[in-house]
């Protein structure tokens, strides 16, 4: 294996068959087409691709090797937020003794390890993560994953309580002691402003100050550390503008306190916090909500493998537990486990969640078989290949890298902060040094200061990311579209190039009778034949064809079901029809009614002296230039009419193109299948560029240099979709697709309506228009304030009045639906 040249395009190695070409090697021709069309792209070679991806992120400029013994670990980690904590969680962590590399992503909260398991374990790994403040846990772990979000719920439930007991006395009782009144008669007011300026009131203030205390640890928690990570990687962030502000209050109240200083702004550190943290809590319930609407995707990978004992018993055992040249037994129905070949037995494979092509392949001695792809009849007993590896394992690995190799995106107000915060801090100590140098006192030049920083908290700039987000999130979620990645919406802007996988995007991914030329009885005979195969050829005819009673065909037959024809008494009538049934290779044979029939390839016909009409032979050759599987049918020695098959294009498909296309977007398709099948998407108007027969690592790599030429979306389905989706700017799945294919995306449709595609950007678009429209009022409001406060025309009280104000304004515009607007 280490000799073979590798792929120009997608590294894969070259078999002595591959294509060649101007000293160039490629794998398969769908990876040289590629590279002839976009390989000159800005001189872009297959290694500028990987060395820009790879420059992306400073520990990941060399390819990763895991050392010899060695293992790797992934542990979902709750709280983390964004890029910082990625880059903090890595940089501790892989400072561990016995661990060789990491690598986290927030937009995943996955963190991958490679560690010597003898000295470092995992739950040392937990422990040495979880102690920097996050929680980390095995990803398959449930209760530690409702463990984590209890104390989500919890950790918000103690900020609204507490926070509205300490709210409670500043509204009855410390408010009008500032507006006179507006509360009370003058009376009761002096009432509680002498009660508050004596010594007596130092207890009161004392349980505000614990009652504050507890909803600036426990809600406030998470914006604690991500304040601290921010300091410590060097990184301004939004949590730590916010932290700043809060504890700056709380931390001049409680030394106000002991000096028998007159005035606290517990309430201050109490609205800052628990607005912030309510926030960003909706926000993740509406994403999670939106993520168990995809409960239903199928997982590809195989944890168990049925091992094949000399004995010629079998025994279950962990797919990781293979060795190379042992033999695994797999049935009709199963998935295979592992990449290797095949040494007994026959059957079709179904490749397409792998590969891309939508036909079924027969397998038989000697043939190379995929791990991940689905035996669909007989029985196969294949030898481990040499790595022991699977291509489904392989894919995920690919998938990591091409979504961890760059660091999540911050959001926009992330960005911001690092220019704010600065700005903020000097500003601040700057106003104070000033008014002590004029002589206005210690305390009265500390309040001007925090008087700055207060009215430069971004509750509103904060919360304007957060729920402009949730919006957009819950407006997809009403049309049945889940964003899984919230950076989505800062990320889309105009997309230059939109890519689409062909089977099970473009088409239904379905096997199907898409045209019958044979009369009605032969029809109904062949499909009665089928009803006894499990091959997905044979099950299409079977489906399609017409009850037992007869009746005319037409050209757009709807599939039929086991409920509209008798379920199980149709399949025991189609029994005692069928007097004698043949499955091979390449068809079937069979009595029915007492007349023979053969449905299958003309070399089946041949094979049994039976006559193929020359009309008969034409009309196969022209049907597999369209990319549909033709299946010659008759009875009685002779061949009497054809049955073309295929996976039916989606409803809706050529009406997305094209609207994709009117916006000058460049349409891209690209499939692993071959090149008939793709050929009608050639001689579509809205088709920019066609590519087939592309393995998953090539896909990636043409995603990678469509990057070069613009904004590039991708849209599939498939595992073989996987590495494409991760690669992309942004990456659609079809919520009928595996699970692979959306965690590797941004975008689920649901239900896989390709007309949601269009939704989708006008939902982007509106989104981001929200964020900056929140963005800037909370930059309006600050320019007018933050003069004020420096004048000293404001104190702390009358800045938070205007930052809660602020704040109401910044969620009001948020809870208004986004697409209501572009009506």
């Amino acid at each position: 294996m280490s000799n073979q040249p590798a792929c120009t395009l997608c590294e894969l190695p070259v078999e002595e068959s591959g294509v060649t070409a101007d000293g160039e090697a490629f794998c398969c021709a769908g990876c040289r087409e590629v590279y002839d069309a976009l390989g000159d792209i800005e001189s872009v070679e297959a290694d500028d691709v990987r060395d820009a991806r790879a420059d992306s992120s400073e520990d990941d400029s060399e390819e990763r090797v895991v050392p010899d013994g060695c293992e790797t670990t992934f542990l979902e980690v709750d709280g983390m937020y964004c890029a910082t904590c990625e880059a903090f969680i890595e940089s501790v962590a892989g400072e561990a003794d016995g661990v060789s590399s990491v690598s986290s992503s927030y937009v995943t909260d996955t963190v991958r390890i490679d560690h010597d398991p003898a000295v470092a374990s995992v739950e040392e790994l937990k422990t040495e993560i979880s102690q920097l403040g996050y929680s980390a846990y095995d990803r398959e772990d449930s209760i530690s994953r409702r463990r984590a979000d209890n104390w989500a719920t919890g950790r918000i439930a103690v900020g609204v309580l507490m926070g509205m007991t300490v709210m409670l006395q500043y509204l009855l009782i410390i408010y009008p002691t500032y507006f006179g009144g507006l509360f009370y008669d003058e009376r009761t007011t002096e009432f509680f402003t002498q009660a508050l300026a004596s010594d007596l009131a130092t207890p009161f203030y004392i349980v505000i100050g614990a009652l504050t205390t507890i909803v600036l640890a426990v809600t406030g928690k998470p914006i604690l550390q991500g304040a601290y990570v921010a300091v410590k990687t060097r990184s301004p962030n939004m949590d730590l503008l916010v932290a700043i502000a809060a504890v700056s209050a709380y931390l001049y109240s409680t030394l106000s306190i002991a000096v028998g200083g007159p005035h606290i702004y517990y309430d201050v550190t109490v609205a800052i916090v628990v607005i912030v943290s309510v926030g960003g809590y909706y926000e993740s319930e509406i994403k999670r909500k939106a993520t168990e609407r995809l409960s239903d995707l199928t997982a590809v990978q195989v944890d168990e493998a049925r091992r094949l004992l000399e004995t010629g018993e079998t025994e279950d055992v962990a797919v990781d537990d293979l060795e190379p040249d042992e033999r695994v037994l797999v049935r009709a129905g199963e998935r295979i486990p592992i990449d290797g070949t095949v040494v007994d037995g026959e059957a079709a494979v179904d490749e397409a969640v792998v590969t891309g092509e939508s036909l079924p392949v027969t397998k038989v001695g000697g043939d190379d078989v995929i791990g991940g792809s689905t035996v669909s009849d007989g029985t196969l007993t294949i030898r481990v290949g040499e790595d022991a590896t699977s291509t489904v394992d392989r894919i995920s690995e690919l998938v990591w890298d091409l979504q961890s190799g760059t660091h999540g995106i911050q959001k926009l107000a992330d960005k911001l902060a690092t220019i704010f915060v600065p700005l903020v801090l000097v500003l601040a100590t700057v106003v104070t040094v000033v008014y002590l140098i004029l002589g206005y006192g210690v305390t009265a030049a500390l309040l001007v200061g925090l008087t700055v920083l207060i009215v430069s908290c971004p509750c509103a700039l904060g919360l304007a990311t957060p729920l402009a987000v949730a919006a957009g999130i819950r407006d997809a979620l009403e049309r049945s579209i889940v964003v899984f990645d919230d950076s989505v919406f800062e990320r889309l802007r105009d997309a230059d190039t939109v890519v689409f996988d062909k089977t099970g995007t473009l088409t239904t991914g379905d096997m199907t009778v898409v045209d019958a030329d044979c009369d009605a009885d032969l029809l109904e005979r062949a499909a009665t034949l089928e009803r006894q195969s499990a091959h997905p050829i044979g099950e299409a005819i079977a489906a399609e064809g017409p009850v037992a009673d007869g009746g005319a065909v037409e050209e757009d037959t709807v599939a039929v079901t086991d409920s509209e024809t008798g379920g199980a008494d149709s399949d025991d009538a189609d029994a005692e029809r069928v007097e004698s049934f043949e499955s091979h290779r390449n068809g079937v044979f069979g009595v029915v009614d007492g007349e023979e029939i053969v449905v299958g390839h003309p070399d089946l016909f041949r094979d049994r002296g039976w006559a193929v009409p020359d009309a008969i032979e034409q009309r196969i050759a022209e049907s597999r230039d369209t990319g549909r599987v033709p299946v010659a049918v008759g009875r009685d020695g002779s061949a009497e009419g054809v049955i073309l098959v295929g996976d039916d294009l989606r409803e809706g498909w050529a009406e997305t193109l094209t609207a994709i296309s009117e916006t000058g977007t460049e349409v891209v398709v690209l499939t692993g299948d071959d090149a008939r099948a793709a050929d009608r998407f050639r001689e579509h108007a809205a088709v920019d560029l066609v590519f087939a027969g592309v393995p998953p690592e090539g896909k990636a790599e043409t995603v990678e240099r469509l990057k070069r030429r613009g904004q590039t979306v991708m849209i599939g389905d498939g595992t073989n979709d996987a590495p494409a989706l991760a690669a992309a700017d942004l990456g659609i799945a079809l919520g009928g697709g595996t699970a692979m294919a959306a965690d590797a995306a941004d975008i689920a449709l649901v239900d896989d309506d390709l007309s949601s595609v269009d939704t989708v950007f006008d939902l982007a678009r509106a989104t981001d228009r929200r964020v900056k429209g929140n963005i800037g009022w909370a930059f309006c409001y600050n320019g007018i304030a933050i003069p004020l406060a420096v004048t000293g025309l404001l104190n702390p009280l009358f800045a938070a009045v205007a930052m809660g104000i602020s704040s109401l304004l910044v969620v009001t515009n948020s809870s208004r639906s986004l697409l209501d607007d572009e009506a």
